[in-house]
């Protein structure tokens, strides 16, 4: 078992197709084998053993899946990194990781080479082009080195909102088999299809069910290293996308688009969403402007990452992130006891299976509060109702509990997205002296939209319990987000000047209705 066979597989079933595209460039399938041959070769003349870490630090672009196979050809261990990390950042996952060697982007290189400098690790700058003709190796094979079922693939950090990131390792089953799932049962891809390369490809999302979906598919992945909506839909034209995958944020900016009906979208067959809770009233506004469902799906860095989706066969759910796929297992458990709760009932979201990664790079005791008995405690809460459909609540950490009463922001965030004024919202639990915490929602304005904060606020309290309601709300004209355009609440901090605070720290207001 090694994950890069499917290059192998691909080129020899069909070496002229394209495996991969850049605006007008592409690479074949014999070219992307020929060449992460060669780049194995170059990393065992450098010293790199099975098992051996190697970091890669690029965007999207075709050098990440020849750096990407590579490494796996050679028996290595890749560790995806952002290329917006800063120098510390670098140092740390390089430390952390054990890695030697790190492949960086030449726009990163200064960040990348004085974090690798920290740790005495060596960073290989990529140019445009210049993997494209590597020497063939000099002292050792190029050939495939075979691995275990459960030897590592990939170490994948998680963003780390509870402390330094933890590398997930996730294994060549692992990931072959979520991959096989995705692009068997999930999309139904075929050598035809022409996916859309939007997701990072540093983070699970993107290898799974972009780059490692179509390269096993022998399909055709359509890169765009930065996202921009009016770009993106020029590519689905031009290159006749046939699968679109992203993220909920994504899918709000082709929405709002203003040209977005000047492009011919039509052999768009299916769309993958993922990443981020997407709201209701998104999934209903993309289908009616694009005439193409969105398929939600659900999954953590530690699953590989697709745990449940909506699927072809079924059609989509709305609201829900669909049923667990083939081989996969989910129950949903009390928060203080581990007890499975009753069909319909909220609790922690647990997943056993072929998806659950090995472990925590050498954090054996993170690892064992993570999995329990088999099952991977994920810290989502969710329901499942009587057709086996899961409901994502939210975060075990996000939940408010106010004045004793728990309230899930993802029900208030999908409330506040049905008002047409509203592009994207945030709802976060503020300390209250009185109730322990206070509902707050930032939010973000459609363009050329308007209205107010108190109307807003009205709006939601018209539509659910008095006690869920938030009693803060401010308009802001972004919301901080990472990489893959999940929203990072962690980072959301209101104004002191907005109506519905306390008057001042320690001090209830005594207007408040519960």
């Amino acid at each position: 078992m090694n994950l890069a066979h499917h290059v192998v597989d691909s080129a020899r079933t069909h070496p002229d197709r394209p495996a991969l595209r850049l605006g007008d460039a592409t690479v074949s399938y014999r070219m992307l084998d020929r060449r992460s041959a060669r780049m194995a070769g170059l990393l065992r003349d450098r010293g790199v053993r099975p098992g051996d870490r190697v970091a890669i630090m690029l965007p999207d672009v075709p050098e990440f899946a020849l750096v990407y196979y590579g490494v796996l050809r050679a028996g290595g261990v890749v560790v995806p990194m952002n290329p917006l990390l800063k120098s510390r950042e670098v140092a740390y996952h390089l430390g952390d990781s054990g890695a030697r060697l790190l492949f960086a982007w030449h726009d990163f290189a200064d960040e990348a080479q004085a974090g690798a400098r920290q740790v005495d690790a060596e960073a290989v700058v990529v140019d445009p082009g210049s993997l494209d003709e590597l020497p063939d190796a000099t002292s050792l094979p190029s050939d495939m080195t075979d691995r275990h079922d459960d030897d590592t693939a990939v170490v994948l950090y998680t963003s780390g909102t509870t402390g330094q990131p933890k590398g997930a390792e996730l294994t060549h089953a692992n990931l072959a088999r979520n991959c096989d799932v995705v692009a068997t049962e999930l999309l139904r891809l075929t050598p035809d299809d022409v996916i859309f390369g939007g997701l990072p490809l540093f983070h699970a999302f993107g290898q799974t069910c972009t780059l490692n979906a179509a390269v096993a598919s022998g399909a055709c992945l359509t890169l765009l290293p930065r996202f921009d909506a009016a770009r993106a839909l020029e590519m689905v034209e031009k290159h006749g996308v046939t699968v679109f995958a992203g993220v909920p944020t994504v899918y709000s900016r082709l929405v709002r688009e203003p040209g977005r009906a000047d492009y011919d979208v039509s052999r768009l067959r299916v769309c993958l969403a993922g990443g981020a809770e997407m709201p209701v009233q998104v999934q209903l506004d993309f289908r009616a402007a694009f005439g193409c469902a969105v398929l939600e799906g659900y999954g953590l860095s530690e699953t590989s990452p697709v745990v449940a989706a909506n699927t072809l066969r079924a059609g989509p759910r709305p609201g829900s992130v669909g049923v667990p796929i083939p081989g996969v297992q989910v129950r949903v458990v009390d928060v203080d006891n581990g007890r499975e709760v009753p069909r319909g009932e909220a609790g922690e979201i647990a997943v056993r299976g072929h998806n659950v990664m090995k472990g925590y790079w050498r954090r054996p005791a993170e690892t064992a509060a993570a999995i329990r008995d088999g099952w991977f405690h994920t810290g989502d809460l969710g329901r499942l109702d009587q057709d086996g459909y899961l409901w994502i609540v939210g975060r075990k950490k996000d939940v408010i509990i106010r004045g004793g009463y728990n309230v899930y922001p993802r029900e208030i965030e999908g409330v506040l997205y049905e008002h047409p004024a509203v592009a994207d919202s945030a709802v976060v639990g503020i300390p209250d002296p009185d109730l322990g915490e206070e509902v707050g929602a930032a939010v973000v304005l459609r363009p050329g939209a308007r209205t107010t904060a108190e109307e807003l606020r009205a709006y939601v309290k018209g539509r659910v319990a008095a006690y869920k309601y938030p009693r803060r709300v401010w308009l802001v004209d972004t919301l901080p987000k990472g990489p893959t355009g999940k929203i990072l609440k962690r980072e959301i901090v209101p104004p002191a000047d907005v109506p519905g605070a306390p008057d001042r720290p320690g001090r209830p207001r005594t207007d408040r209705i519960t």
